[in-house]
């Protein structure tokens, strides 16, 4: 049965208790004899193995492996795949949905010859009540790419592959590739994708495949290391990929970094703390007090201030907004906004 596996949905898990089900209701309708489902529980302490154990009683069909303890996201998405046996592997998240007749769309692109190929999503709402952005990847049409196109690639969907349920990978080349030392990056797929040597043969779906649940992020709280920090070292680290292309994904001036920290200090994300720890060692004079200015703003400020210059770009500015208006330091005035630009 092994060899006649195409596709393993590899799902990595941790506290999802409340929200799997619904992932999995939205993927097992569309199972065929060549998929497999694989959930890999990073020894979750919320009621998930109970959930989950109650869900292959009645769905054989869906393999679970819950580990003896949390080994961090990467490395359970690394067991995952290990775990599989199809020629590609999905590396699907456990709380977002996927949309009807998705999977075969992507068998249809599964011929052998893919090295990688990456799905697009739409962004909605917690509740899925709202369509936030449409389209996660601004491209209209389905896209190949080759060793030629690396440059094309990073600068068109280096972004996009910051959510890793974009990602279908072929089994043997992500086992064959580095991958230890991305464990705790929060993105070793991006580490696998782009590291040397560069993949020869991408497709891009452009539809949307996936529909992302914002805001329910189990690293929102990091967002500001996680984004500020974590996300451009690694996008700088890739080799044989122009200055160009990476500063489409992560731009370097610090120019380009002050509507990020306005908008983290905004959502309480940027704190003294991170002000001590982040930027203030590696700034000049000059920047160093403008960064400090900005923290020194209080939160409930900053967030009026956000939204309300959110609100004078609402079309493409809703997803800011609703992080606004999600945080703890929402308030009256950012409400009264949002309330009127109908989220």
């Amino acid at each position: 049965m092994h060899n006649s596996l195409v596709l393993s949905i590899c799902i990595a898990t941790y506290n999802r208790g409340g929200f799997i089900i619904e992932t999995l209701d939205s993927i097992l309708p569309q199972l065929k004899p060549n998929v497999e489902l694989i959930v890999v529980d990073g020894c979750s302490p919320d009621n998930t193995e109970q959930v989950m154990r109650e869900y292959v009683a009645k769905h054989p069909e869906v393999r679970y492996y819950r580990e003896l303890e949390n080994s961090g996201i990467d490395k359970d998405y690394d067991k995952a795949v290990g775990y599989a046996h199809g020629e590609y592997c999905w590396l699907m998240t456990d709380d977002d949905l996927v949309k009807p007749n998705a999977l075969n769309n992507i068998l249809s692109k599964l011929d052998g010859t893919n090295d990688l190929v990456v799905v697009n999503a739409e962004i909605a709402t917690v509740e899925f009540s709202r369509i936030l952005d449409s389209k996660l990847i601004k491209i209209d049409s389905d896209q190949s790419y080759q060793d030629s196109d690396r440059d094309r690639f990073m600068s068109e969907i280096g972004h996009g592959l910051s959510f890793i349920g974009c990602v279908i990978v072929k089994r043997d080349l992500w086992l064959a590739r580095e991958r230890s030392s991305y464990y705790g990056s929060l993105f070793i797929h991006v580490g696998v994708i782009f590291q040397q040597p560069i993949l020869n043969g991408i497709t891009l779906i452009a539809d949307p495949i996936i529909s992302i649940r914002y805001g329910n992020a189990m690293w929102t709280p990091r967002g500001f290391e996680i984004w500020l920090i974590k996300w451009p070292s690694l996008i700088w680290s890739f080799k044989r990929y122009s200055s160009e292309s990476k500063s489409i994904v992560c731009p370097q001036s610090n120019l380009k970094k002050l509507k990020k920290l306005v908008f983290y200090r905004a959502t309480g994300a940027y704190r003294l703390n991170e002000f001590r720890k982040f930027l203030s060692p590696s700034a000049n004079l000059f920047w160093k007090f403008t960064f400090l200015l900005i923290v020194l703003v209080p939160p409930k400020v900053m967030n009026v201030l956000a939204t309300i210059y959110c609100a004078l770009r609402f079309k493409s500015m809703q997803m800011p907004i609703y992080s606004l208006i999600n945080s703890k330091y929402k308030n009256t005035v950012s409400l009264l906004i949002s309330r009127m630009l109908g989220l």
